[in-house]
C-alpha cells in the first residue's frame, strides 16, 4: 500500500506506548479516532496490508494527517477515545443508535417530593431510577408505592411560605385517603420524608427492610389489641410479598450488579444492560451500535458499556460481561465465566440482546424488504468467505431406498427465498445400486452441463447435502466441466451441521442461531423434501402402473384417467364391463375386462 512521505515519517516516529490516534482528511476534518495499547503497532497495521473491508481501505486512502496523544494507561486511552468520539463524531467511527426513550422513575428534587415516571432525564438534582424496559413494569412499581404510602401527586410548589399563606387547598385525593394533605400542612415534613426514604428502598428492591419494618409495626398493633390497624399493615406486607415474588429472578443475596449481553450481525452490534439489586432487575436498556469498519467485539462492547454507564450515571463496581477484555474501566471489576445465579443474569442479558436484534430485523423487513434481504446475503457472504453475494444458490440431495428408484433433487434459492419454478428433479441413469457419491457426480454434471449449453448463469453458491464424500464427487463434475473455481461449493453434514469446503478436511461450525446456518438448513431441508416427494411418487407410480402397462392397446393417458378416478388397480378389477365401457369406450373396456378376468381364471 502506497503511503505518503509525511504519513510514513509520522508512523515511524510513533512511540510504543498506550494512547489515542486521530486520522484527518485533506480538509482537516477528523474522520477516525482510535485507541491503542501500543500506538506504533496499531497505527502501522493500517498501512502495511490491503484490508478485507472495503470501508477500511477507503478510510486509509482518505488519511492525510495523523495526530496522537500518549496516555499513562490503556484505561485512559479507552476513556479518552470515548470522549473524543462523542465530541467529534468522526465519519468512520461506530455510531450508537437508540431510537427508544425508556421510562425512568423519578423522586423529584423539591419539598414534599413527588414520585412519578418520565421519559426525559434532566440534571436538576432529582433522583432518577432505571431505565425500565416497559411502562407496565414502572406502573406496577408506582402502584405498589401508592398502595403503601399516601404521597402527593399534584405539582404545587409547596414552600413553607405558600403553605402558611394557605395558597392551596386539599383535593379529592386527600378526601379518599390517597394523600395526607401536605399542601395544608396536615403532615409533618420529617414524616413525609421518611416515606420517601422507604420508597427509595422499594425502588432499589430493598423490600426485605420494608417488610421487616412493617412486620414489627403489625406485631406492635396486635400486642396493643389494635387488630383493625394490624390488619391494614398486614395487607401492605402481602402487597410487598406479592411484588417481591414476581420481580426476583435470582438469589436475593446478589445485589448491586450490572450485566451486559452482546450479539451482532453484519452491520450492527446489539448490547443489553441489566441492573440487578437484591436478586431483581431494577433497570434495563438496549442499544444498537452501527459498525463502520472492522471493529472488534471487544471494542464494540466497551464503547456501549461506557456510553450506557455515562447515560444512567452508574457507579456500580461489579459488572458481568460475556467475554474478557484487556481494557479496564476505573473503579470497575469485571466478572467472567460465571456459573449459577450470576450466569442466569448474563444469560438473561444475552437473550434480551438477541430479542432486541430480532426486533430490529423485523422493523427493517417491514419497512424495507430489500435491505433485509441484502443484510442476509452480506451475512452469508461474510460467514462463508465468499467473493460474491450469494444471490443465487442451489442445493442438491440424493434419495433412494435400498437402492430402488434412485433420484436426485435440485432446489434453487434467489435472494434467500425458494424459487420453486426453478426446482428440478432427476432420475439417476448411469448408476446401478445405492451409490450416493456416483449419483451426486452424475446429477451435478447434468445440471451444470445444461446451464452452460443454454448460456444460463451459474449460481454463486452450491450446497451439497452430505459430507466430504458427496462434496468431493460434486467437485469432480465441476472440474470436468471446467467451472470449478468460478463459484463456491460447500457440503453440510447432518449430524453436527458441519460445513465442509473442498480440499479442507476440517469443517467449520456456524452459530446455531445464525441467519447463515438457517438459510443453509432451509435449502438442505427443502432439497430433501422435494427429493423425497419425487421418490415417493415414482415408487408409488411404478407399483400402480405395472399391471396396467401389460395390457396391449391401453396407453398411458387411459391408465392415468382410470387411476385418477378409481385410485387403485384393485378397484379396477372389480368393475363390470358396462362400467368400463362408460369410462373408456367398448373396445378398450373389453381389453381391460378380458385381461383381469382371464388372469383370474
Amino acid at each position: 500500500m502506497k503511503v505518503s512521505d509525511e504519513i510514513s515519517s509520522v508512523v515511524k516516529a510513533l512511540p510504543e506506548a498506550p494512547g489515542i490516534y486521530k486520522y484527518l482528511n485533506k480538509a482537516g476534518e477528523t474522520i477516525y479516532v482510535g485507541k491503542a495499547k501500543n500506538l506504533k503497532k496499531r497505527v502501522s497495521s493500517y498501512f502495511v496490508k490491503n484490508h478485507q473491508s472495503y470501508k477500511t481501505n477507503l478510510l486509509v486512502k482518505k488519511i492525510a494527517k495523523i495526530e496522537y496523544v500518549v496516555v499513562e494507561t490503556e484505561s485512559d486511552a479507552l476513556l479518552l477515545e470515548n470522549i473524543l468520539i462523542k465530541k467529534l463524531q468522526p465519519k468512520y467511527n461506530v455510531m450508537l443508535k437508540d431510537d427508544k426513550t425508556y421510562p425512568w422513575l423519578i423522586i423529584k428534587n423539591e419539598r414534599f417530593p413527588r414520585v412519578f415516571y418520565t421519559r426525559n432525564k434532566f440534571k436538576d438534582g432529582s433522583e432518577y431510577f432505571g431505565p425500565f424496559t416497559s411502562v407496565y413494569m414502572i406502573k406496577t412499581l408506582l402502584s405498589l408505592i401508592r398502595q403503601l404510602y399516601p404521597i402527593r401527586t399534584c405539582n404545587h410548589k409547596l414552600s413553607e411560605e405558600n403553605i402558611e399563606q394557605n395558597k392551596f387547598g386539599v383535593c379529592l385525593e386527600y378526601h379518599i385517603g390517597n394523600c395526607l394533605g401536605p399542601c395544608e400542612g396536615k403532615i409533618d415534613e420529617e414524616v413525609y420524608n421518611s416515606y420517601i426514604s422507604d420508597i427509595r428502598k422499594i425502588i432499589r428492591v430493598d423490600l426485605h427492610l420494608i417488610h421487616n419494618y412493617l412486620n414489627k409495626i403489625m406485631n406492635d398493633f396486635a400486642s396493643d389489641y389494635k387488630f383493625e390497624e394490624a390488619a391494614k399493615v398486614k395487607e401492605k406486607i402481602e402487597i410487598i410479598d406479592n411484588y417481591r415474588s414476581k420481580s426476583t429472578i435470582v438469589n436475593s443475596k446478589i445485589s448491586d450488579i450490572e450485566a451486559y449481553g452482546f450479539t451482532y450481525d453484519i452491520k450492527s452490534a446489539y448490547v443489553n444492560y441489566l441492573r440487578v439489586q437484591n436478586g431483581a432487575v431494577i433497570g434495563a436498556h438496549s442499544v444498537e451500535i452501527k459498525k463502520k469498519i472492522d471493529e472488534s467485539d471487544e471494542d464494540l462492547l466497551m464503547y456501549a458499556i461506557l456510553d450506557i454507564r455515562e447515560m444512567i450515571g452508574s457507579k456500580v463496581k461489579n459488572i458481568i460481561i460475556p467475554f474478557e477484555t484487556e481494557y479496564q474501566i476505573p473503579d470497575v471489576d469485571y466478572i467472567y465465566h460465571q456459573r449459577g445465579d450470576k450466569m442466569k443474569i448474563l444469560e438473561l442479558a444475552q437473550r434480551n440482546a438477541k430479542f432486541f436484534m430480532l426486533e430490529k430485523h423485523k422493523q427493517i423487513e417491514n419497512k424495507s424488504p430489500d435491505k433485509h434481504i441484502n443484510r442476509k446475503l452480506e451475512t452469508l457472504k461474510k460467514d462463508l468467505h465468499l467473493t460474491d453475494l450469494p444471490v443465487n444458490l442451489e442445493c442438491f440431495d440424493n434419495s433412494n431406498i435400498q437402492g430402488t428408484n434412485p433420484v436426485a433433487a435440485c432446489v434453487v434459492f434467489r435472494n434467500t427465498k425458494p424459487s420453486k419454478k426453478d426446482y428440478r428433479h432427476y432420475n439417476i441413469k448411469t448408476v446401478e445400486g445405492p451409490d450416493d457419491f456416483a449419483s451426486m457426480r452424475e446429477v451435478v454434471y447434468r445440471r451444470y452441463k445444461r446451464l452452460l449449453e443454454e448460456g444460463q448463469s451459474l449460481p454463486q453458491l452450491i450446497i451439497i447435502d452430505g459430507g466430504k464424500g458427496q462434496l468431493s464427487a460434486a467437485v469432480e463434475s465441476l472440474k470436468e466441466l471446467g467451472v470449478y473455481g468460478q463459484l463456491t461449493i460447500i457440503g453440510i453434514a447432518k449430524k453436527l451441521e458441519e460445513i465442509y469446503f473442498p480440499d479442507d478436511s476440517t469443517p467449520i461450525y456456524l452459530d446455531k442461531n445464525s441467519e447463515s446456518l438457517k438459510i443453509i438448513q432451509q435449502a438442505r431441508d427443502e432439497a430433501h423434501r422435494f427429493g423425497i416427494t419425487f421418490h415417493r411418487n415414482k415408487r408409488s407410480g411404478s407399483f400402480l402402473n405395472s399391471e396396467l402397462d401389460q395390457i396391449q392397446g391401453i396407453g398411458p393417458k387411459t391408465i392415468e384417467s382410470l387411476l385418477s378416478k378409481y385410485k387403485s388397480v384393485n378397484a379396477l378389477k372389480e368393475l363390470t364391463l358396462d362400467n368400463l365401457t362408460n369410462d373408456v369406450g367398448k373396445s378398450k373396456a373389453q381389453l381391460i375386462f378380458d385381461y383381469f378376468h382371464k388372469k383370474k381364471d
